[in-house]
């Protein structure tokens, strides 16, 4: 005979596990999870090993660029082309200042200490590279990354003036997030110096299992940078990334970002 108590007290729990299954597989862009590939500082190798690996592969990035990097003006056309075939220019700021103040910042010189900066020449200095990124790509969205990782100039977070410029911006905390915990404001990632592909493929196969945000943060790929990755490491975690496109959904961190604010206004999550 059929209890029909215990039924009832059956169908919220049948319920519960069918709205949840959607909800992983969806939120990314109806695959299991998101990966954004991140490149740091406007250098050579940008140009002369990432593009051409990315597009080989016909996938997307995003290059934090330094404004006044001569890399941007000796190149420009070049930048210009990668974000036509899709890739984000974002935002590193102008002169990326970072806090002198702080242990281990020895390399930091006075011009470009942060702990010197008023915020109102921090905030002018962003927007300043944001309307040189527009005359080079023509786009109003995109998004910040903190130099260092800095946030705070004294006591003041200094992008809480800067939230209406951009989609979001990147920290450098490392970290796997659901959709619903992602801070637009600070958003995480791992940075990588030296670790073997295997390293960064269990870190793609981690969010795959756990539906979540990841974010990569590279600056040489193939030398160019004191902190790098062999391009033998890169390449390999491209064509896994690559070979299991079906249940990854790599995309510039400007479009995971407004997905990601789409998801959180639509359920009435408050940035944090």
């Amino acid at each position: 005979m059929i209890n029909i108590k215990s039924c009832l007290l059956f169908i919220p729990l049948l319920l519960a596990g069918t709205s949840f299954r959607p909800q992983n597989t969806q939120v990314w862009n109806n695959k299991k999870c998101a990966v954004v590939l991140t490149y740091d500082d406007a250098i050579d190798v940008d140009l002369d090993n990432v593009v051409p690996a990315l597009d080989s592969m016909k996938l997307k990035g995003t290059f934090y660029i330094i404004g006044s990097s001569p890399v941007v003006n000796k190149r420009m056309g070049e930048w210009r082309r990668a974000a036509k075939h899709g890739h984000e220019l974002g935002n590193h700021s102008l002169f990326h200042p970072c806090d002198g103040s702080l242990p281990g910042r020895s390399f930091v010189g006075p011009d470009n200490d942060l702990s010197k900066y008023s915020v109102a020449r921090t905030v002018d200095e962003i927007r300043a590279t944001n309307s040189l990124l527009k005359a080079i790509d023509g786009k109003d969205v995109r998004t910040f990354a903190y130099p260092c990782g800095d946030r705070k100039i004294g006591d003041v977070f200094f992008y809480e003036q800067l939230r209406n410029d951009f989609a979001g911006a990147r920290g450098v905390t490392p970290g796997l997030q659901t959709i619903d915990k992602v801070d637009l404001d600070n958003v995480d990632c791992y940075a990588i110096n030296g670790q073997t592909a295997d390293y960064m493929i269990a870190l793609v196969k981690k969010a795959m299992e756990t539906h979540t945000l990841l974010v990569f943060l590279f600056h040489g790929v193939g030398g160019g940078h004191n902190l790098n990755v062999s391009l033998k490491e890169h390449s390999q975690l491209l064509h896994f990334i690559k070979q299991n496109e079906k249940d990854i959904w790599v995309a510039p961190m400007v479009d995971v970002a407004v997905r990601i604010r789409e998801y959180q206004v639509a359920n009435h999550l408050k940035r944090n």
